[in-house]
Parts: C-alpha cells; structure tokens; sequence
C-alpha cells in the first residue's frame, strides 16, 4: 500500500516511517509545513531505517495524487484541510489528531462522504481494548457507581482532556445510555457543591515525558473497580494507525474508527 505521512518530521511521524516500513507497505513522501528544515530530507533516514527514496515536501497535493492512503497526526485544522483533500482525491485518510472542534467533526463527516476515513482518539490495540471494556462496565453499573476518567501526558500537549480521555468518557456514556455533552464535568475548583448523580468527571494531569496513562474509575459504595492503560512507547499508536490503513483500503466511503477495525463495535 502506498502511504503519505503528514508532519513526517516530528516524532509521531517519524514513528509511522517505521512503522509502515515493518508492515512492508510503501512510504511514498510526508509533509511538512514550508520553511522547514526537514524539508528535502530521506524520510527513512529521518525514522532511522536508512535511505527509501521518499523525501519530505511541502506539496501536499501532489503527494496526495501518488498516495492510496495518508496518515495524519498533525493539528485539527491541518487535518480537516486534509481530509477535503483525501474526498477529493477518494482515498483511505486516518486521522490520529485530537483537539477537534464541534465544527470540524461537522467537516470530516462530510469529507467521509467520498473517502474512507478512520478516526479515533487514540490508536492503540489496548486502549481500544479498554473502551470496549469501560462501554460494558457502564452498562453493568448503575449510577451508584460515579465515573471519573484521569489522564496524565507530557508537558508539551497542548489539548485537554486528551483525546483518549475522550474516547474513554463517550464509551462510558454510551454503555450507560447517556449523552457526555450533557453529563460532563470539566473541572473543579472552590465551592463545587456535591457531586452530581450520573456525571462523568475527568481529570488532567501534564508532566515531564508520560507517553499517555489513562485510568477509569467506577467508584461505588464500599468498593471502587479501576481499568488502566499506560502507553510508554508511541510506536503503538503508528503500529494501530497503519494496522487502520491496511484495514481500510478498499472499503466503502465513510466515517470508521479502530475499533471497527478491531471488531469491537458489535
């Protein structure tokens, strides 16, 4: 398969290189934005893999004409920039970006009208793993069991809560029937009052270099049950990002997530 990866010189992109690189499918440029320095540069010889005839540019839509798919973790606007150009060009776009806004969900859902698109807040096999798991322990769990959602990232992200914290939060509401728009709590601060039946609480921590640990506590009356994900190493997000890729290619149009790449939608 032949793939374009966005923001090719930043360590996420480096990773995918890899990543795509160990899956033997093809790595056919990446971007980044003018004026950078990596422009020009090996992209195999930026990931550490040596020399693979693919460079970086700033020609998006050129590499876009070559490419069968385009993985892309850069920023929301940068990604629904992108995602018109995959409809246009109709081919598989995966979106690992966080931090989008209610107006730019509205973008890619149209844009998935004529590519396949995959979407998720995060990547990973066992976060995935954890939704899944998180959407059923709801279900089980009445509301005398409250939910909080804690993240902790490195200190130079800059969305909160995390996209994955997201994922975690919506898989949760869904289990209990609910709407997180209408049932989340943010933050705490001063005189809060008490905690609101059936509220789904998160909490953002951000620090040194922590890849990405999530935990989801149901706590309830005499006992608490707690699911955690620590993520220590990015190659798991690029190893799930062109895992979606593969897994699109051929597919309809329209708007997926891992885990219908992981059959965990049913």
């Amino acid at each position: 398969m032949k793939i374009v990866v966005m923001g090719a010189g930043g360590r996420m992109g480096r990773a995918l290189v890899r990543a795509i690189h160990e899956a033997g499918s093809e790595v056919v440029g990446g971007t980044e934005p003018a004026g950078s320095s990596a422009i020009g540069a090996d992209l195999g010889e930026l990931a550490g893999v040596g020399r693979i005839g693919a460079i970086v540019t700033d020609k998006t839509i050129e590499l876009f004409l070559k490419a069968e798919a385009v993985i892309d973790f850069t920023t929301p606007a940068a990604s629904v920039e992108h995602a018109a150009l995959t409809a246009q060009a109709r081919i598989v776009h995966v979106i690992g970006t966080t931090g989008f806004s209610a107006e730019d969900e509205v973008k890619i859902e149209a844009a998935a009208r004529h590519a396949v698109i995959v979407k998720s807040g995060n990547m990973s096999l066992g976060v995935n793993l954890l939704a899944a798991m998180v959407r059923k322990a709801a279900a089980a769990l009445d509301e005398d069991f409250d939910i909080e959602v804690i993240e902790m990232h490195h200190k130079h992200k800059v969305d909160a809560p995390s996209g994955t914290a997201l994922l975690l939060g919506h898989a949760a509401a869904k289990g209990r029937g609910i709407s997180l728009a209408e049932h989340s709590v943010r933050s705490r601060d001063g005189h809060t009052g008490e905690r609101k039946r059936g509220d789904i609480g998160f909490a953002t921590l951000r620090g040194g270099d922590v890849v990405g640990d999530h935990t989801v506590m149901f706590a309830g009356p005499s006992e608490r049950i707690e699911f955690t994900h620590r993520a220590s190493d990015r190659a798991i997000f690029a190893r799930g990002a062109v895992k979606a890729a593969l897994w699109a290619h051929g597919k309809p149009p329209g708007l997926y997530s891992i885990q219908d790449v992981l059959g965990l939608n049913g």
